[in-house]
C-alpha cells in the first residue's frame, strides 16, 4: 500500500495528487478496475486470445515495412 507523507506547509490537493501517482505507479488502479466485476474463465482466455491476435497483427504489419 502507498504511503505518502504530507511535508510542513503543503496543501492536502497537492498530497491527494502525490498518492494517487504513487497509487498508479504501484499498479493498484489497474488492479481495482480488474476486480471490479468477475469474469468468467472462458472470458478472460478469450481477452486473452484476442489481446495476443492483435499483437501478432501489429507485429506482423510491422515487419511487412
Amino acid at each position: 500500500m502507498p504511503a505518502v507523507k504530507v511535508r510542513d506547509n503543503e496543501n492536502f490537493e497537492r498530497a491527494l495528487r502525490r498518492f494517487t501517482k504513487a497509487c498508479e505507479k504501484a499498479g493498484l488502479m489497474s488492479d481495482i478496475k480488474k476486480h471490479q466485476h468477475f469474469e468468467k474463465p472462458s472470458e478472460r482466455r478469450k481477452r486473452k486470445m484476442n489481446a495476443a491476435k492483435r499483437k501478432m497483427r501489429k507485429i506482423q504489419m510491422l515487419e511487412n515495412y
